[in-house]
């Protein structure tokens, strides 16, 4: 579902503007693709809602600008974390018969029993490259990991996703793996230097052995 955007042109670039622009509570945007790109404004606090909508930054949107409509998503957002605003945004003009390449959230789903055996998760890959029409593409992509025993991983290729899109991220690649705990990798690691030294010593204690009773040969 598209979420409607209104949007004013500007004319004045630089960062004197933009910091006009910033302190009257507006954020400096560009929307690009499909033709000229357009300078842009738009409230933030209407930039703020559309981001948090179930579908994120994949959020179709209406936006008019002037007399002007597109049909259109986010895709560069600049923040200051620091005082908590947005600094700039890219609007990517899109048209539903054509795809679209995105990046969609990996949900986690279930408890591996790697983990209730003691195992820990080491989580490689939070997001999946997709290709898909702007109206097909999903709002996260769900990853089933209660079949995960230590030693074992999920790789993409293991996912289940909608008939249409197309995964664009490398299919081998690991999105979780389950490892033994590290104070048991540890214990195992000493135990076998302990071997490994034990074994060391016993082969230098029977060379030792064998060259005295060489020299006792020769002294006989």
């Amino acid at each position: 579902m598209e979420r409607k955007l209104k949007a004013e042109r500007r004319e004045e670039t630089g960062k004197g503007a933009a910091r006009k622009i910033r302190a009257s509570g507006r954020v400096p945007g560009v929307v690009y693709g499909h033709g000229d790109p357009v300078k842009v404004a738009v409230d933030a606090r209407e930039l703020f809602h559309l981001l948090h909508t179930d579908a994120g930054t994949n959020v179709m949107v209406d936006m008019q600008v002037d007399t002007d409509r597109y049909l259109a998503m986010p895709r560069e957002i600049q923040r200051d974390h620091l005082k908590g605003r947005f600094i700039h945004v890219d609007f990517l003009r899109i048209a539903r018969d054509e795809k679209i390449a995105v990046e969609v959230p990996i949900n986690l789903t279930g408890e591996s029993r790697g983990v209730k055996e003691g195992g820990v998760i080491e989580h490689h890959l939070w997001t999946l490259h997709l290709e898909s029409f702007p109206q097909d593409v999903p709002s996260l992509i769900e990853a089933d990991i209660s079949g995960l025993g230590i030693n074992e991983s999920l790789k993409v290729s293991d996912l289940t996703v909608p008939g249409t899109v197309t995964v664009l991220s490398p299919l081998d690649e690991v999105i979780v793996a389950v490892v033994p705990p590290q104070v048991l990798v540890t214990a195992e690691e000493e135990a076998a230097e302990a071997a490994e030294a034990a074994e060391a010593a016993e082969a230098e204690a029977a060379e030792g052995e064998g060259e005295t009773a060489e020299k006792t040969e020769s002294e006989e």
